[in-house]
């Protein structure tokens, strides 16, 4: 999209505003004199969207534009798509215009849009195309795949007459026909039965049609859930496997392979003992306890500590091994716990805060690890004693006048502070009060880790939500953790763990302490918190390595980590913490199970001279010898080092952990009045790192020492990953050690992109630049439609009448008054008058759907409308309006001359109703500056004139209207409104460009494209235009496109502009000349920065 606007900057920012450097995608953020006001009546979203500008301290602002693009190598930016129409397929984030570009390089394809469409194997994507000429069948879709990875060509090809377009001359995506789905993809078939059996579970899990023997588990969006889900269905099917086999075998022959010895002497799974407490039980006896050996005295002390007594115990069975390190912390501390997390909700009343709690006590009803408490005292070693009956009861606190009840709360149960009682179930603590002032009711949670990780409190929530849809029915059976103990302690055996350890970790003598941190004793406290959210292109960057380097995504992120604490190390052989998800060896349906699974353990990465390869897969084959041994103890770790006891092998800790996405219908119907407003969690290390794995991007959650600061390490982090990613892009055998962190100079030259030159100190209102114009030149033609037209004279007395009627109606400065008109001479005419008048006009388009303008009418707040005869009747809400129908007046009687009405140019000219993600419109408000700056910056650019003749091609209401119409009337040009059949049909429109000599074009990509066919058919090919500037706007643009234009004209007269843009930042924000270089590149270039802004 070329270079900025010259009063304007930009800004390529990640999700925490971090600077991104050339070449990284991002979304784009637009700095300077071009931003709007806000959003009428949405200050919560003018507040999203409109935020402080974080590079200066002039109280400036910035506008987050939702678009993803890109720096290049020439300094201007690349336009790569909207943030919310990236699509996943196969785990792999693809942005569409990149296939799009692919298909419009094909020389028989004339128009292309790709979208992602749900089919059979999940989500797949359908091209949809209009044609020179014909194509074999198939034909496109090989092209494609010697251009593309295989996931990124279309299942689909669908071939159609036309693109639709909307009003505005967009693709409209909702006209398009559904395709018929299927897939010719080649692949080889699996050979012999335990391939073919692999493959049709691999297909189950993964979601895919079919597996052919040599794709990769990890290329069809595997990972460590899904690896889960695969062993638990070989297990049913008499299929046993070691995990580790998945990961370093990912293909499916080599995993069958694999597979096939491990059969020959697989191991025996570990025979889980029978609980021996009986039902009806009131007095326990020391054979009745299958997993701990306690005497009859140390029975009737649990006993004792139990309510109800024996009668009320389930189970009694040893802690697995994480719990026995969160059991040491917790009694090692007299204050506070960190190890328990606080979750504050909030309900639109108290029977659904009641509702919540019950069904929350019928989930801890069904699982055992949620009844269960934690004894050691006089016993040989710590106990988890299941009891019969355990519930959450909750407390309620009166809240004090004036105080901030959420505040109230969370210093009630602050983990800072407070502690949760281990030695009784469920070790659930619940706080409510009404907070009256905001209309809510909250509840306060404080739950412990030694009952519960990540996943099980996502399971907790899943059972939540089916209670409350009423499916009991749909809960799966509940699995005893008893089984996960038994598996942790009976499986594999102590030897087999120090083996493993010692060859890992023999030698290290010296802890991995980043910034001299040593104390891994910490309560939590004097931790700072932050978070970043990978950019959509990164985050495909990292799936893409990972598939090609045939490892998971996790192996990438631990060795960016490992370069982190090389830096803050001075070391090129480091060890740190790594979650491991604990539930690999842990049985039959584990996966479904609920309690703490999870184990940390050491993981060992050397640097070195090594290559980023060859450090990456290192890392992975750490990774994947680790989960054989997730059930080992840290301390039986830490002792097979050479270090001395007591000292830390590490203080650092990643926790690579997986969030699914749900439904956001079914989310919206079961938590309707639930909001989770806030919780964390918290570790005893001094720095712990987690990857959020969404599913299609990544988040990373830093928590580190207030001493170094979370968001100095998670910027490390950052920059890490991103260079891991490169270099092994484009370097994979170059040093993993010499891989640098973005530095000051790069990041000063990125922030320069966003300074911005002011090019208009002192503006005028729209209107009086139009007045001058009539003053100037009288009689020259300003307006012309059909056989109507209008001199500038005539124009400004017309709307000089219709101004005066409107302020003896009320019509003040910044008063919003609506206009609903057909095109024509007229709307023109009556936009003017509400300018002259003093007010912003409010344009409603009667070509919209009636509820799209009944929400207009009713958020902006107008009571006057201007409109025709033949419109009145589509305008909603009429009977409560004051209508003029501006066809049917008599002004005769009103003064022709120019208002002397006190407006500036800061007063607000018009407020354009954008869509919203939510699917309400939100009107963008903005001022007579807006406009007359941007035909200021881009003056030097396009030098518009007198001589000049532009096409009104769009909707009034659509803002590329407004560089139409001001741009030709306040320069002296002469605008030409094209009716709306005419605007629909390419052929007609050609002859209208001829006929009224047009010499500025503004136009969509698409409808374009569509000129650009009318084009090729005429009898005459296009001669007779007069263009000298077509402007695109409105979408990306696809250069390939406009081959066929270019070699028809070629690229000097006209000259093709292409000028991204939003209406919160006034129509248009860069400025790039496109030329047939271009037809080159295949993305959409969109340039740099209208000179007074930003980006």
């Amino acid at each position: 999209v070329g270079v900025a606007i010259p009063d304007l900057g930009l800004y390529v920012l990640d999700g925490s505003l971090n600077l991104l450097p050339q070449g990284v995608a991002g979304e784009l953020f637009v700095a300077g004199a071009g931003l709007a006001r806000g959003y009428l009546n949405r200050q919560g979203l003018s507040a999203e969207r409109f935020i402080a500008n974080p590079f200066t301290d002039d109280g400036s602002r910035l506008y987050r534009t939702g678009d993803l693009v890109r720096w290049n190598a020439q300094g201007e930016l690349e336009y790569l798509g909207r943030a919310d129409q990236q699509v996943k397929i196969r785990g792999f984030r693809i942005e569409l215009g990149e296939v799009q570009a692919q298909l419009l390089a094909q020389p028989e394809v004339r128009e292309a849009v790709v979208l992602a469409s749900q089919g059979p194997g999940g989500a797949r994507l359908v091209a949809y195309v209009s044609l020179n000429e014909e194509v074999e069948d198939g034909l496109l879709k090989d092209r494609l795949g010697h251009a593309l990875p295989d996931y990124m060509v279309p299942s689909a090809i669908v071939v159609l007459d036309a693109l639709p377009l909307t009003a505005n001359g967009k693709v409209d995506r909702k006209a398009l026909p559904e395709p018929e789905m299927a897939s010719t993809q080649q692949y080889e078939a699996p050979q012999g039965e335990l391939e073919e059996a692999l493959a049709r579970i691999w297909a189950e899990v993964l979601g895919v049609e079919r597996v052919g023997r040599h794709d990769s588990f990890f290329e069809l969006g595997g990972h460590s859930l899904l690896a889960l889900k695969l062993l638990e269905r070989m297990r049913a099917r008499g299929l046993a496997a070691q995990v580790r086999s998945l990961f370093l075998q990912p293909r499916l022959a080599d995993f069958a392979q694999a597979l096939g010895g491990e059969q020959a002497d697989a191991r025996p799974e570990v025979q889980v003992p029978p609980n021996g407490i009986p039902e009806d039980c009131a007095a326990i006896t020391p054979a009745m306890l299958t997993l701990v050996a306690l005497d009859a005295q140390e029975i009737a002390r649990i006993a004792a500590a139990v309510p109800g007594g024996a009668a009320n115990i389930q189970d009694i069975y040893p802690l697995a091994p994480l719990q026995e390190g969160i059991l040491f912390h917790h009694m090692l501390h007299q204050q506070g716990d960190a190890y328990a997390t606080p979750n504050l909700l909030s309900f639109d009343t108290r029977e659904r805060l009641q509702g919540f709690v019950d069904s929350l006590n019928q989930v801890i009803a069904r699982h055992d690890i949620l009844r269960t408490a934690v004894l050691w005292e006089g016993l040989a070693e710590p106990v988890q004693v299941v009891w019969r009956h355990a519930q959450v009861q909750t407390e309620w606190v009166d809240v004090v006048a004036g105080a901030d009840a959420a505040a109230q709360l969370h210093e009630r149960l602050d983990p800072r502070v407070q502690r949760i009682e281990v030695r009784k179930a469920p070790m659930i603590r619940a706080v409510a009060a009404q907070d009256a002032p905001q209309g809510r009711w909250l509840l306060q949670l404080l739950t412990h880790h030694l009952v519960l990780d990540h996943t099980t409190l996502e399971r907790i929530v899943e059972e939540i939500g089916l209670i409350r849809q009423g499916r009991e029915h749909a809960l799966p059976r509940p699995l005893p953790f008893r089984r996960f103990v038994a598996q942790a302690r009976l499986g594999v055996s102590a030897r087999e763990h120090e083996e493993f350890f010692r060859a890992m970790l023999g030698d290290v003598d010296e802890p991995t302490a980043p910034f001299g941190l040593l104390d891994v004793q910490g309560d939590g406290s004097g931790v700072q918190e932050a978070r970043h959210v990978l950019d959509a292109g990164l985050a495909r960057a990292v799936r893409l390595a990972a598939q090609r380097q045939g490892v998971s995504a996790a192996s990438l992120f631990h060795l960016a980590w490992s370069l982190v604490l090389g830096r803050t190390t001075g070391r090129d052989d480091v060890v740190f913490g790594t979650v491991l998800f604990g539930r690999m060896q842990g049985g039959e349906g584990v996966e479904r199970a609920l309690g703490m699974f999870i184990n940390t353990l050491p993981l060992r990465v050397r640097l070195g001279e090594r290559s980023v390869q060859e450090c990456l897969r290192q890392t992975h084959e750490g990774l994947s010898g680790l989960m054989h041994h997730e059930h080992a103890t840290l301390s039986l770790a830490q002792r097979c080092s050479a270090l001395e006891g007591g000292t830390p092998l590490f203080s650092t800790l990643l926790n690579y952990r997986y969030s699914a996405a749900q439904d956001v219908d079914t989310a919206a119907r079961t938590w309707e009045g639930l909001t989770v407003l806030g919780g964390e969690e918290r570790t005893n290390y001094p720095v712990t790192v987690s990857i959020d794995d969404l599913g299609e991007g990544f988040g990373i959650v830093m928590q580190a020492s207030e001493s170094i600061g979370a968001q100095r390490l998670c910027s490390y982090m950052g920059a890490a990953i991103q260079a891991v990613v490169g270099a092994l892009e484009r370097a994979p055998h170059s040093n993993a050690g010499a891989l640098q962190i973005l530095g000051e100079t790069e990041r000063t030259a990125l922030e320069r992109c966003g300074s911005r030159q002011p090019c208009l100190a002192h503006a005028v209102p729209l209107q009086h630049a139009i007045e001058e114009q009539a003053r100037v030149r009288p009689g020259a033609k300003a307006l012309v439609f059909e056989a109507q037209s209008l001199s500038y004279g005539e124009l400004n007395a017309q709307a000089n009448r219709l101004a005066h009627r409107l302020i003896a109606l009320g019509v003040r400065p910044e008063s919003r008054v609506g206009i609903a008109m057909s095109r024509s001479v007229e709307m023109v005419v009556g936009l003017l008058a509400i300018l002259k008048a003093g007010g912003a006009y409010v344009p409603l388009d009667p070509d919209y759907p009636a509820d799209r303008l009944a929400h207009m009418v009713e958020d902006s707040g107008i009571a006057l409308v201007l409109t025709q005869a033949a419109v009145r009747t589509r305008i909603p809400g009429a009977d409560h309006l004051q209508i003029l129908e501006v066809d049917t007046l008599d002004l005769s009687a009103e003064s022709d001359a120019d208002p002397q009405v006190q407006v500036s140019a800061d007063s607000l000219a018009y407020v354009i109703y954008t869509s919203g993600s939510t699917g309400r419109p939100k009107g963008a408000q903005l001022s007579h500056r807006n406009v007359a700056r941007l035909l200021a910056a881009t003056d030097a650019w396009f030098g518009f004139g007198p001589d000049d003749v532009w096409t009104l091609f769009h909707s009034y209401a659509f803002d590329f209207s407004v560089w139409e119409i001001f741009g030709a009337l306040c320069t002296g040009g002469r605008l030409v409104v094209v009716p709306y059949w005419v605007s629909r049909s390419p052929q007609d429109f050609l002859a209208l460009l001829r006929s009224e000599r047009v010499t500025v074009l503004n136009q969509t990509p698409s409808a374009f494209g569509q000129l650009v066919h009318a084009v090729e058919q005429d009898d005459e090919c296009g001669a007779g235009l007069s263009l000298r500037h077509v402007v695109f706007g409105g979408e990306a643009l696809e250069p390939e496109s406009l081959r066929p234009w270019f070699d028809r004209f070629g690229d000097e007269s006209p000259r093709l502009i292409n000028m991204y843009g939003i209406t919160e930042t006034t129509v248009h924000v860069t400025y790039r000349e496109i030329t047939k270089t271009d037809l080159q590149g295949g993305r959409s270039p969109v340039g740099v920065a209208i000179p007074d802004l930003g980006l």
